[in-house]
């Protein structure tokens, strides 16, 4: 992926992940679109940054969705790059039924977002040069963080459906992305001010230094991911699976 002079949408681009590589986007020399519900949220960014643009847009709502793609598609024709950043991460207790809905709120806007986001801008997408999907999910894909179990599925279900997007989209311009994020210091569950979370702009940082060294990129993962994102391979997993349970804690 080139890291300059793209059109790139960002879901979920108000807050965290999303706001922070909008920001470094536009610093570098993009058009960027950053997509959320709140419009009050979208004017003050839009205020703040002038040059970034934004769009309210619904993960969760297949219409929301619909009526972004032909917006876009009228607005800015040129737009080659989508991230799929949106997403929810709640705590559920398996045993509690009303945590139910918390599940099927995960699966609906972290899973079912990300692919109704894609099926609807691919048709434009394949018709650029220099296009890509950058799909954010989780080192929480490769060990689950047992408190949070429909998260971490919806997560192992993303990665999984990245690596089959890029097979089925490689005699395509579209390059295909998975970011893989550790805990980052954001207000995704509460983690702003934990200690054992990444500092949200060295997790941007180190982000962007791999995208621009590394335009070929099929994943980009960060030093403090490696731990969970390699655990499998490393022959790690248990041990691993265990610290996150709080076993021996």
């Amino acid at each position: 992926m080139k890291t300059t002079g793209n059109t790139i949408l960002i879901t979920g681009g108000t807050s965290g992940i999303g706001y922070g590589l909008a920001r470094r986007f536009h610093e570098a020399g993009n058009t960027v679109i950053v997509a959320g519900r709140r419009k009050e949220l979208l004017d003050q960014i839009t205020t703040e940054h002038p040059g970034i643009e934004g769009i309210i847009l619904d993960v969760a709502d297949p219409a929301s969705i619909t009526r972004a793609a032909e917006t876009l598609a009228a607005s800015h024709p040129q737009l080659n790059v989508l991230v799929n950043n949106a997403g929810i991460m709640l705590h559920e207790n398996v045993l509690d039924p009303a945590a139910l809905q918390i599940a099927e709120d995960h699966i609906t806007t972290n899973l079912l977002g990300a692919i109704r986001m894609t099926y609807a801008f691919l048709p434009h997408l394949v018709t650029k040069d220099d296009a890509a999907v950058l799909n954010v999910t989780s080192a929480l894909a490769f060990v689950p963080f047992p408190i949070t179990p429909t998260y971490n599925a919806t997560k192992a279900a993303l990665h999984s459906f990245t690596t089959s997007l890029r097979v089925q989209l490689a005699d395509t311009a579209v390059q295909v992305i998975e970011v893989v994020p550790p805990g980052v210091r954001t207000t995704l569950l509460g983690q702003q001010d934990d200690e054992n979370a990444m500092p949200l702009d060295e997790f941007l940082l180190e982000t962007m230094a791999l995208l621009n060294a590394r335009p070929d990129a099929k994943e980009i993962v960060v030093e403090r991911a490696k731990f969970l994102r390699d655990a499998e391979a490393e022959g790690r997993y248990e041990n691993v699976l265990d610290m996150l349970s709080g076993v021996g804690a």
